[in-house]
């Protein structure tokens, strides 16, 4: 008698996933990471939270908001030590964990310090930045900041904001001023419980005149007490959709006197007579943008992989339905739809990821180019059209990248069935605290618009013979518009694929504009009629953009068994982006049908490919258990066991019922009372009986 094969437990599936990978999953974590230095630092912060009693996961899913806000400050401590003892490198990549581990304090955090402290940075003078460091911003003993930008009835258009900063010369004072409801500061991290100080940004006013929105250090509670200064009114804006750690808050100023002094004045000065001084390369304040763009880029990779992490384990490990003549039921991962679902994101948040480092390394070289540069430098406009371009690409590439993340979060969450939808799968709390990236520090609509009439301003550059910044180069190449296919589907041809469509989507929206305005459109107008061939433009390039950056961070890779896996990658993501998008590769006669056609196939057989090393990529994405904080992703496969231990152990059943005596019981007991017939009491049908016979006797 044959008895039938043990099914494998799953975490013997995902042992067998792992056996013999074609390639070197440390060397390629390394790769992914940018550096060997970089993974073992991640391993020391994943090691050193996992430990950490303030940094536990696994309780959060219960958690009230009040509760979550309270374990958010009780981090702080610790982080304030390694802020004021690493490196700004190290720090960084620490927050870069922290991110993904615990996205309400990265955000609290971080507006302490990228925003607070960024502001600070990057609009104060020397010797203004050494005043607020000597008085503790740096180590929160004195300062603790957060960012009043944002206002009730205004947000991505910061220079119509309405706060206002009237110079009162007589007492060398700006007077903050809210001057109705629609000018409250709301949306401020921090405001509601913990900030002492704010960076306000506010529309500065001397004798009488505007010299648009300007940045004040504003003091609102004591340091002492903590009780709110005279003038400032502070609410809380209670429960979000996500990010419940965070203490976000409203604040109003009523005639909030503030030094002069406390205007950051690096790029605009104002004397004490009331003298102001414009900056004279006003675009220089850009570069306060770019650090803020670069990090959610690496944030949308790193957030993808987590969610990515959890899915595809999970759907090496469960198994649906007996196919064909196999005695076992068919894994997950084994459906081509599935593999269809996944691969492809896959390939996306790992190309995302090297944007997101090349990207680094761009903003630290502009960075360094803008601390150094004079008005005199000679190359002055090539440095300023370079940071324009980057300004531009880094709006289009902070949008269309969290849109990205966070659709493949909902993804991942439904190929993982009714068990995604559990709060304990993790995907409702990613879901709800990553959306918030496709809004904050510019709306994406609003950045792909920017990023749009950058592009245009590009080809118009490009067609009056002008050399284009490296990022927009390709609009040089007069013969892309024309291009066609050699049907390699290689590399380079998927490169030239993007470069012709690319042009061509710009090419309309630039010549929609400039039609506009010979009808009689202002530029203001005539942009915002050409919206919709702007926004094409800004996708199409950005996407093309990706796929550039991870194809140029893999060719200069040495040639081994990792890089040409990433580059079969590369080739799934620029391919699938092309089938995604083929109403333009068509439209433009890049490829035609049949070769549309092959692209699918390719699709189809590279997304097989990359399944067969599926576990080993995502394994070099280098995330712990504790950071994933999600039984259907464990490590070891231990799906089951660990989901239904967290269940148990978080949802214990009281020992009495809390609302069986007052809810339930009575309704199980209830007597259903007689009713009486009213027709009955009243003798009706009687009476009617004798009108009728009445009626028929006359």
């Amino acid at each position: 008698m044959a008895f039938p094969r043990p099914k494998p437990t799953t975490m013997e599936t995902l042992a067998m996933e792992r056996a013999n990978p074609p390639f070197n999953i440390r060397k390629m974590s390394i790769a992914m990471h940018g550096s060997e230095k970089a993974l073992i630092l991640k391993e020391k912060f994943m090691a050193e939270i996992a430990r950490h009693p303030a940094f536990k996961l696994s309780d959060i899913h219960d958690l009230s908001k009040d509760e979550l806000r309270e374990r958010t400050m009780e981090k702080f401590a610790s982080m304030v030590y390694f802020v004021t003892n690493e490196s700004l490198e190290t720090f960084q990549l620490r927050m870069q964990l922290i991110g993904i581990a615990d996205p309400s304090f990265w955000t609290r955090f971080g507006v302490a310090y990228g925003l607070f402290l960024g502001a600070l940075r990057s609009g104060a003078t020397p010797n203004q930045l050494s005043y607020w460091t000597d008085r503790g911003v740096l180590g929160l003993n004195g300062v603790i900041g957060c960012f009043a930008m944002t206002e009730l009835a205004h947000g991505s258009n910061v220079a119509g904001l309405e706060t206002t900063a009237t110079f009162d010369r007589g007492s060398d004072e700006f007077v903050i001023h809210t001057p109705h409801l629609g000018a409250t500061k709301w949306w401020i991290g921090g405001a509601a419980s913990t900030a002492t100080h704010a960076a306000v940004f506010a529309q500065m006013i001397a004798d009488g005149k505007r010299h648009g929105v300007k940045t004040f250090v504003t003091q609102l509670r004591d340091t002492k007490t903590f009780t709110l200064m005279p003038g400032v009114t502070i609410g809380d804006i209670g429960k979000k959709m996500g990010r419940d750690g965070i203490d976000n808050g409203y604040i109003q100023f009523t005639y909030v006197r503030v030094p002069r002094a406390h205007m950051l004045m690096k790029h605009t000065q104002v004397s004490r007579d009331g003298v102001v001084t414009e900056p004279p390369l006003a675009q220089l304040t850009y570069g306060a943008l770019l650090g803020g763009r670069t990090s959610m880029v690496t944030d949308s990779s790193n957030s993808a992989k987590k969610a990515l992490t959890v899915a595809v384990r999970y759907a090496a490990v469960r198994r649906q339905f007996a196919t064909g003549k196999n005695e076992l039921e068919t894994q997950l991962l084994d459906y081509p739809i599935h593999q269809r679902r996944l691969m492809p994101l896959v390939a996306q948040a790992i190309a995302i990821g090297f944007t997101g480092l090349r990207l680094q390394v761009m903003y630290e070289d502009m960075t360094q180019a803008l601390d150094t540069m004079e008005p005199s430098d000679p190359n002055l406009n090539d440095i300023l059209d370079k940071l324009k371009e980057t300004h531009a690409t880094s709006a289009g590439l902070k949008a269309f990248c969290t849109w990205a993340c966070l659709d493949t979060i909902d993804k991942c969450r439904q190929s993982c069935g009714g068990h995604g939808y559990s709060a304990y799968s993790n995907f409702p709390l990613m879901y709800a605290d990553f959306a918030v990236q496709c809004t904050w520090e510019g709306d994406n609509t609003i950045l792909s618009l920017q990023a749009g009439r950058s592009l245009v301003g590009a080809w118009g550059a490009a067609v009056k013979g002008k050399k284009l910044a490296p990022g927009v180069a390709y609009l040089n190449d007069s013969s892309l518009i024309s291009a066609k296919s050699d049907s390699s589907l290689s590399l380079s041809d998927i490169q030239r694929a993007w470069n012709c469509v690319a042009s061509n989507v710009i090419k309309k929206a630039a010549e929609e504009y400039v039609r506009l305005l010979k009808s009689g459109k202002s530029k203001d107008e005539a942009m915002e009629k050409c919206s919709q061939s702007r926004f094409i433009a800004a996708k199409i390039h950005t996407i093309g953009y990706i796929f550039r950056l991870f194809k140029e961070a893999v060719e200069e890779m040495k040639d081994d068994e990792e890089s040409r896996t990433l580059k079969t990658v590369a080739k799934l993501y620029g391919l699938w982006q092309i089938e995604e998008q083929q109403g333009y590769f068509l439209k433009y006669g890049y490829l035609d049908a049949q070769q549309m056609d092959k692209v699918q196939e390719s699709v189809d057989a590279l997304c097989q490919e990359v399944r067969g090393v599926a576990i080993p990529l995502i394994d070099s994405f280098a995330l712990s258990d504790h950071i994933i904080n999600s039984p259907l992703g464990r490590w070891d496969g231990s799906v089951y066991e660990s989901y239904f231990a967290q269940v148990q152990a978080a949802n214990p059943l009281p020992k009495e019922h809390p609302y069986f005596t007052r809810l339930i019981k009575p309704l199980l007991e209830r007597q259903d009372e007689d009713m009486e017939d009213p027709g009955s009491a009243m003798g009706l049908d009687d009476e009617l009986k004798e009108i009728e016979e009445e009626r028929k006797g006359e």
